[in-house]
């Protein structure tokens, strides 16, 4: 029988950040009510309950709202964690994604869109390479961020690596950044970022729902 009062996850499929939120979901078995987001063309529905109106958003049933990508991934993963991906230090994990959305984003922002910005894209570049080592570092001899296992540290910085690698893949594959550069590939080519990344309309109210995953 079909849930209706599912959460409701304003999306795009797109934006790092969403992702975090989607691979979160999908990790933890939470479903949602999915609504995509076309961001020059935001419903009123987001703007109504998120004053920031960007993605993503979740509205829960008892009309809560998170609207910070960690939020909803630390919100799912504390209902249902089967794959164990809180099983690592959670100082440990709020440092990393303080330093990825904070100065990397600004440099990955600043080397994707280097017309809005005074720096060069290679200065952005290189602005970006310190945090870039230092997940390289943490990947020589283990497959994950955390160690041997899957954890919230990869799942949580994976789609910004992945949007920086993107610009120039070429670069990036040339870069030194080897661990860093498989661990990405491995990613990519999981189930897990499969299953978040299918394509869906543009949501407009009135619209039949879209049940994710």
């Amino acid at each position: 029988m079909e849930n209706n009062s599912l959460p409701v996850l304003y999306s795009f499929r797109r934006c790092p950040y969403a992702m975090r939120a989607r691979l979160g979901l999908v990790a933890a078995g939470v479903q949602v009510e999915l609504r995509e987001v076309v961001l020059r063309d935001k419903p009123e529905e987001l703007r109504a309950v998120s004053e920031k109106a960007t993605v993503p958003v979740l509205v829960l049933p008892d009309a809560a709202v998170l609207d910070e990508s960690f939020d909803i991934l630390l919100w799912a993963l504390g209902r249902d964690d089967p794959r164990g991906f809180l099983n690592v230090d959670q100082n440990e994990l709020r440092s990393l994604v303080s330093d990825n959305d904070g100065d990397f984003k600004k440099n990955l922002d600043g080397y994707k869109y280097p017309d809005w910005n005074e720096l060069s894209r290679e200065e952005y570049r290189e602005g970006a390479l310190p945090y870039l080592k230092s997940l390289n570092a943490r990947l020589t001899g283990q497959k994950y961020l955390g160690g041997d296992n899957a954890t919230a540290l990869d799942i949580a910085v994976m789609p910004f690596v992945r949007q920086f690698a993107a610009i120039d893949r070429e670069w990036f594959d040339g870069s030194g950044l080897d661990d860093l550069r498989n661990w990405l590939d491995d990613w990519l080519a999981s189930e897990l970022f499969q299953s978040v990344m299918p394509k869906y309309p543009q949501w407009r109210a009135g619209d039949p729902r879209t049940v994710f995953p």
